[in-house]
């Protein structure tokens, strides 16, 4: 074919535009949920993030908003990401069509046919991944995997590269290349190193005759490669800068990171002298080695820029790594805690009676000039006996031992332990055949196989599963399939139906993919090993790396698209495998151009009308003006308490990027409980002034009252003064420490007080005039059954204590009611946030705490901006869909207190805008739905109450006739829900009995019976 090459080239950049654009198209404009606010972050002002970092990407991000101001940095980033992603597709197929040239017979150059073939190939296994749900959705945030996968890419692409020249001079430069791309990649993200196996593999089929054991070695280099790169280089290079460190300052007497220096000048100086000395003596293996480390090293050295930032102290410096000791906890991601991998715990296996625990690293602190170890990490040794190899089911959380009984079917062998008392007792352990079958329904074929169908068979929606036949399955769009794995497939509910995120491809993307595989296997064994090997790698190998514990956070499908990819470059070879096939019969340039434009049509032409709803993000700033709603519900100079990702990230980014409510403090619960979160709360940021927190640095340091307990001293009678308790915990006189708990701190009652100072509440204007008649004398805390508080909990306390009313403090609508500390009943709802009283308020069914009226009518009415979310053509998903819940909630509270308060105009005016912002078409009616109808009704407006109850009533009655109409073995994963309808419409007939609705009453009454007992026959 005359000039292939040529139009190889235009073809790869026409399919990298079609990409870029897509992709372009549909970011979102702004940041998204999850970690996306928080690398936004700090890609715009170089702040440090969560561990263990992402220092290259932090610097791409950052020159790409350069091209923006502020309110358009978010955007530029997920521009970033989306032409990463372009760029990805663009060396896919040239992947693609390098594989592809050498499955046809090419020694007299190729036909047009096979030219047109092989370019066929590229572009529909290259539009394929584009529009696959895993590597669209990564496209267009501002997250770290469609940087990542760009380099997966371009190593992959490289090393074939290196193979079309390995026999010419100076071929291993793009070695080099390679290994500088992987040092940059921790940068990044670690998953490009698992690209490291394939690319040994080919390597070795170039360069020496194939044998049993030569790929048995080489399966063993690349795996200690792997190893060398993650367990030795990337925590090696700073653990022995720890060991020059810690001689040169405490051994020496030196400045604090004088031994830092000494060690990176004599790394710089010994890595010059090697690749001298193997120069000179022509050594090019090692001097191969010695380069390959050093631009490793290089790359890897774009950690410095953490370290730098974290010296000059921004707003967000998380772990605070500016010395090698934290920058190793750092890398180590200490804060997350390990995993037993190769052998380990079950869920129930009991310490090891005679040594529960063993003493760990050490945990440094600088003080007077030399590093001082605080605290020493505490690892539980657990007793050998109940250990097992390859331990799949650790996690002692009562939910997660819960789901491993569902997903394993536990039965389990009982074995007599001695316990800690020396009493004698018997548990039952699971079994290694139970352990297995865990790791095969949950962690492989749950938390894998489901996402892999995801991509190229199709997708139930875009709600979580946790094992149940209604949530986040795979789906083909072939009815009796389906209906065989998940139930009558053909009269959906519409809140199931219309989901915007079912799709269906029907296996076509699939069995493309295997056909390419197979036809792979057939012409060219050693390169389909290899792209197996991508596949595995990051696919299983990530499986059994990850060991994830059952009900994750969210849906993990973006920690497999380098398997994903791997299988794109089958989808394919397929469509040259299926010319090959078909040149039998018809003339092959036909063949060549008939297949390859229906395999386009049927593969990413499905894929991406199917995908496009559900990935257009394009009009969406939920994320953002929900995080500035939670701002802007709190006074000036505000304290606000957050606990979870995405009442925390958007919030940061509304402050640090738009320069929303800088006045404001965010505080994330989960993180004070370290020293080096406390530390910043006690700084000074932007408007915001330190936080009243009084304990000092020593007092709070790792190690030092972690948790303090809570004691009932018999001779102290009634409740103590808080203010006194907490000087009580500061205290270092051994008579307040518990000798039986290693000196430890505690309070000698589990109920405080704290004296108001009406003055200053009046003062400060923390509550309304109308309310001043019912500010308390005094709050009472109670600690009812708990036996110790956490440091988070010890610091807020601290700051209540100690902000005598001129700090409001609030707590963001989504934490927990564990972290409240009783206090809930002084909490007054302003919008999107708490504010903490000196007005108490009984609880009142499913609400707590006061509502003040006038300030919330302003906000939830007025102030707050909502995101697009009402709007028809803007793509809600499942997590936004959650927030919107808690929207609804909020104005049905509001309501309520209205109605309450007399003002039912207000309140349907308040119900209205619910209606109008969250329709049941975006948001379906669920929970706080009734509430909405209730609250109609009580606010006088019997018609829009009877409407919305009959929507919903309609609604219930759609599921239920489903759910009933199944077969009785697909009830048992969705019992839940029907027993969450069943008293819903108990509830509903109640209300409208209560509102004079007899007939639609009588109605609801009726169809609960009859459900009851349809029910009641299955159970």
């Amino acid at each position: 074919m005359k000039n292939y090459k040529f139009i190889n080239t235009v073809a790869g950049w026409l399919v990298f535009l079609v990409a870029a654009v897509v992709y372009l198209m549909t970011i979102e404009p702004t940041t998204s949920f999850w970690d996306c606010g928080e690398f936004i972050t700090t890609s715009y002002k170089l702040e440090v993030g969560h561990p263990p970092g992402a220092p290259f990407f932090m610097i791409l991000g950052r020159f790409f908003t350069l091209f923006a101001d502020s309110s358009g940095a978010a955007m530029m980033i997920n521009a970033l990401s989306a032409l990463a992603s372009a760029f990805t597709i663009l060396f896919l197929y040239w992947t693609i069509t390098h594989l592809a040239q050498k499955l046809v017979n090419t020694e007299n150059g190729f036909s047009s046919g096979q030219g047109i073939a092989i370019i066929g190939s590229g572009i529909v296994g290259a539009l394929a991944y584009t529009f696959s749900d895993t590597f669209w959705f990564s496209a267009v945030e501002g997250e770290v995997y469609a940087t990542s996968s760009l380099i997966t890419a371009i190593v992959f692409w490289a090393i074939l590269k290196w193979e079309n020249v390995a026999d010419q001079p100076h071929a291993n430069r793009w070695i080099i290349l390679i290994a500088y791309l992987m040092g940059l990649s921790i940068g990044v993200h670690l998953l490009n190193l698992l690209a490291i196996p394939a690319i040994v593999f080919v390597y070795y089929y170039k360069k020496y005759k194939v044998t049993r054991n030569g790929i048995l070695a080489s399966l063993a280099v690349s795996l200690v490669l792997l190893g060398v790169i993650m367990y030795g280089i990337i925590p090696g290079v700073i653990t022995i800068a720890s060991w020059f460190e810690l001689m040169f300052v405490n051994g020496f007497g030196l400045p604090f990171n004088t031994g830092a220096v000494i060690y990176a000048l004599l790394l710089i100086g010994l890595i010059i002298y090697g690749i001298h000395y193997t120069t000179k003596k022509k050594l090019v293996l090692w001097n191969t080695v010695l380069v390959a480390f050093t631009v490793i090293v290089i790359g890897y050295s774009s950690f410095a820029m953490i370290v730098i930032r974290s010296s000059a102290n921004t707003p967000m410096d998380q772990n605070s790594p500016d010395n090698v000791f934290s920058l190793l906890g750092y890398l180590n991601r200490e804060q997350y805690g390990d995993r037993p991998l190769v052998n380990g715990q079950y869920y129930n296996t009991p310490l090891d009676p005679q040594t529960p625990y063993v003493q760990g690293k050490p945990y440094y602190i600088q003080k007077d000039g030399k590093y001082v170890a605080s605290d020493y990490r505490q690892k539980p040794q657990y007793d050998s006996r109940f250990t097992t190899f390859f331990p799949r089911m650790y996690s002692s959380q009562a939910q997660h031992i819960q789901d491993y009984q569902s997903w394993a079917g536990i039965e389990g062998r009982t074995v007599r332990i001695t316990n800690r008392q020396g009493e004698q007792e018997t548990i039952k352990l699971p079994t290694f055949g139970e352990n297995l079958q865990f790791f095969i329904r949950y962690q492989v074929t749950h938390m894998y196989l489901r996402y892999f169908m995801w991509n190229f068979a199709g997708r139930q929606n875009d709600t979580q599963g946790h094992g149940d036949v209604l949530s986040g399955n795979w789906l083909s769009g072939i009815n009796f399939i389906d209906s065989a794995r998940l139930g009558d497939q053909t009269n959906l509910p519409d809140v199931y139906a219309n989901n915007k995120a079912r799709n269906t491809y029907y296996f076509l993307p699939l069995l493309l993919g295997l056909l390419g595989a197979f036809f792979h296997y057939q012409r060219d064994k050693k390169d389909m090993w290899v792209v197996s090997l991508l596949f595995i790698m990051t696919g299983l190998a990530i499986v059994v790396y990850l060991n994830q514990y059952p009900h994750q956070p969210r849906e993990r499908d973006y920690a497999y698209a380098g398997s994903f990819y791997a299988f794109a470059i089958w989808i394919g070879l397929g469509v040259i495998g299926l010319v090959e096939s078909l040149k039998k019969w018809m003339p092959e340039t036909v063949s060549a151009v008939a297949v390859s434009a229906v395999s386009l049509l049927l593969v990413p032409g499905i894929m991406a009308s199917e995908n496009w709803d559900d990935h257009d993000r394009s009009g969406r700033y939920t994320a953002r003006d929900f995080g500035a709603n939670y701002l802007n519900s709190c006074e000036p100079n505000g304290i606000i308490f957050t606990n979870g990702d995405n009442d925390t990230f958007p919030l940061w980014y509304n402050q640090e990027v738009e320069g929303v409510r800088t006045d404001m403090r965010v505080c994330n619960l989960s993180y004070l409980q370290t020293d080096w979160y406390i530390d910043q709360m006690r700084s000074k940021a932007y408007e915001s002034d330190p936080l009243p927190i009084t304990f000092t640095e020593d007092q709070y340091v790792q190690g030092n009252r972690d948790v303090v307990y809570l004691m009932e001293d018999p001779r102290i009678k009634g409740a103590v003064d808080l203010k006194k308790a907490l000087d009580f915990v500061k205290d270092e006189n051994p008579r307040t420490k518990l000798t039986q708990a290693d000196n430890a701190s505690y309070i000698p009652s589990k109920r405080l007080f704290l004296k108001v100072d009406k003055e200053a509440v009046i003062r400060n204007k923390v509550v309304p005039e109308s309310q001043y008649d019912a500010i308390v004398d005094t709050i009472f805390i109670d600690f009812g059954n708990k036996s110790y508080i956490t440091k988070d909990e010890l610091m807020v306390l601290d700051m209540i204590a100690h902000s005598n009313w001129e700090r409001p403090i609030y707590y963001a609508i989504t934490v927990g009611r564990d972290k409240y500390l009783g206090l809930q009943d002084y909490f007054q709802l302003d919008g999107f946030a708490y504010r903490f009283t000196p007005v108490k308020t009984a609880q009142s069914g499913m609400y707590f705490g006061s509502v003040n009226t006038d300030r919330m009518y302003q906000h939830m009415m007025h102030d707050f901006k909502w995101g697009n979310m009402n709007d028809p053509d803007v793509y809600i998903d499942e997590n936004n869909q959650r927030m919107m819940m808690n929207i609804r909630n909020n104005f049905n509270r509001l309501a309520e207190s209205l109605v309450l308060e007399g003002k039912k105009d207000s309140a349907i005016q308040v119900l209205d805008r619910s209606m109008e912002l969250i329709p049941h078409e975006v948001v379906p009616y669920n929970y706080f739905s009734l509430q909405l109808a209730e609250n109609y009704l009580a606010a006088g407006d019997l018609e829009k109450g009877r409407d919305v109850m009959l929507d919903i009533y309609n609604s219930y009655q759609q599921e239920m006739d489903y759910f009933l109409s199944l077969d009785p073995r697909f009830l048992v994963s969705i019992d839940e829900e029907i027993q969450r309808i069943m008293y819903f419409l108990r509830e509903m007939s109640v209300i409208t009995s209560e509102y004079e609705s007899d007939d639609l009453s009588k109605e609801i009454t009726a169809s609960f019976n009859q459900y009851f007992q349809a029910y009641s026959t299955f159970n």
